[in-house]
């Protein structure tokens, strides 16, 4: 049997590196507990967390994440400063030139792809959405180069909007070890974590969990140590 497909875009593969604790909780009740502990404590050490990209208005902040696919957002804040400078718009990003958008996207990786997919984006935008960013994940997802992470990081951020949680590898990494779920795909993941949370806190349920997964808990050997979340994980290492 074909196995399901569960991405659209680059960046949205299985977890490999987060392997399900033998601890692992086993009904929602104790997810829950988990969950409330892993929200409050999170929001007390990281009181200033945000989305680390650079922009301005929705449409910046939609090339930006779709430039950070397989990149880090330093390297993408690098690079979109000088994009935004030539194409502040969909419109002038529409009618862009394959090989000058590559030059100055070239360094965030998969250049070629990138470039194609934002000067397709800022087209369909104009084409149907008036130049504007739309509001809504059906409308977003359609877009080149967007898929529901995507769809998330700029509904999210860019319009208080939470349809969805952002699910990269640090979430997909943390979400296992703290044994919140033993779904592997993002889109699994992301709605294992939904009901556990409240609504009005998945944007920053995300970036919590990015920046403690960036300053913490780490891929290849976590501070457990040091870690806030240690008592309530099940993956602690002693």
């Amino acid at each position: 049997m074909a196995a399901r497909k569960t991405t659209k875009t680059y960046g949205q593969k299985p977890s490999q590196r987060a392997a399900l604790v033998s601890r692992s909780p086993k009904t929602k009740a104790n997810k829950l507990a988990i969950a409330t502990v892993v929200l409050e404590r999170l929001k007390a050490e990281y009181p200033d967390a945000h989305c680390e990209l650079d922009y301005r208005n929705p449409f910046e902040l939609l090339c930006a994440t779709i430039l950070s696919a397989q990149c880090t957002d330093v390297r993408v804040n690098m690079v979109t400063p000088v994009l935004f400078a030539r194409y502040p718009n969909a419109e002038s990003l529409s009618v862009a030139r394959q090989e000058d958008v590559e030059e100055i996207v070239r360094t965030t990786g998969f250049f070629r792809a990138k470039a194609k997919s934002l000067i397709g984006m800022g087209t369909m935008l104009v084409d149907r959405f008036g130049g504007e960013v739309p509001r809504t994940v059906a409308e977003l997802v359609p877009l080149p180069g967007v898929g529901r992470k995507t769809a998330n990081v700029v509904l999210g951020n860019a319009f208080g909007i939470n349809e969805g949680i952002v699910v990269d590898t640090h979430v997909q990494r943390l979400a296992r070890r703290l044994g919140l779920t033993r779904e592997a795909d993002p889109i699994g993941i992301e709605q294992a974590l939904m009901p556990l949370f409240p609504r009005d806190d998945w944007a920053l349920l995300s970036h919590l969990l990015i920046w403690h997964g960036r300053r913490r808990c780490f891929a290849r050997k976590p501070d457990c140590g040091a870690c806030v979340l240690a008592e309530a994980c099940p993956s602690w290492e002693e």
